[in-house]
């Protein structure tokens, strides 16, 4: 009679624990990016033994909804330049219209890109607006926190960006940004968001969407330097930034913000 041979031994649970934590870690080392001490992502190390001379700013965004009316120039500025796909946008414009009846009516057609025709409201309109939104590149932002790749990180300068070398089209900053701000291509399946015209900024450019402003509702500037109007306007106005309660650090003010915007 044959002998049976006998079944191999299943591993245990502790052997099963001890390959997943090493094939986690092999995992980590793979796509964990350094970064510096103040959570800024470094690229390439040597290159940062030579900061240029751009590097040393840090800008933030200053929005007066008394000033916009709604033009959508800013919108169209913005598509143009960022070739952003049909149906998303970076930045947009909503239009705000309370009436006598207590109701607020909250719209943005197309981003407000074409403008905005009329529309038809309960009640008599007391008082309307119009507020631009964009991303506010917090310092507190969630949306770095939650990318598993850091494909999301802040620059030297304050801007929050995407590395879509490295972004898996995950989503998740997508469903962690409070303000709504970001989406996921269609054509690249990564995210993607305003990056305050980065590539232009760099070369000591303001973003499209401030060029192209006809009434200056929108305003860039260097914190750094003692003359900017950005840091004129923070240091002396009263300025408020969205959802406040959230302690994101936004750096993108806003001068004139009604309660009743969201």
């Amino acid at each position: 009679m044959k002998k049976r041979k006998a079944p191999k031994r299943s591993r245990s649970r502790r052997e099963f624990l001890k390959m997943a934590a090493s094939g986690m870690a092999g995992m980590l080392i793979v796509t964990l990016i350094p970064k510096s001490s103040s959570g800024q992502r470094i690229h390439n190390i040597e290159e940062m033994k030579h900061v240029p001379d751009w590097m040393d700013h840090y800008y933030a965004y200053v929005v007066d909804t008394t000033k916009c009316i709604g033009c959508g120039a800013c919108a169209r500025a913005c598509k143009r330049e960022n070739d952003t796909p049909d149906g998303y946008s970076r930045t947009w414009v909503e239009r705000y219209q309370i009436t006598d009846t207590g109701h607020v009516y909250i719209d943005s057609p197309d981003g407000g890109i074409n403008s905005f025709p009329p529309k038809d409201v309960e009640g008599n309109v007391i008082k309307g607006f119009f507020v631009p939104k964009l991303c506010n590149h917090c310092r507190n932002t969630p949306c770095t926190q939650v990318c598993p790749v850091n494909a999301s990180y802040e620059s030297p300068q304050g801007v929050v960006l995407v590395d879509k070398k490295v972004c898996i089209g995950c989503g998740y900053c997508v469903q962690a940004c409070p303000y709504d701000t970001r989406y996921i291509d269609p054509r690249t399946h990564t995210a993607d968001k305003c990056t305050w015209c980065y590539h232009r900024v760099t070369k000591g450019l303001a973003p499209a969407c401030v060029t192209v402003c006809p009434t200056k509702a929108r305003i860039f500037g260097d914190l750094k330097m003692k003359n900017s109007q950005v840091r004129e306007i923070i240091d002396n106005q009263r300025v408020m930034v969205l959802k406040p309660e959230l302690n994101t650090e936004p750096y993108c003010f806003y001068i004139g913000l009604d309660r009743a915007v969201r």
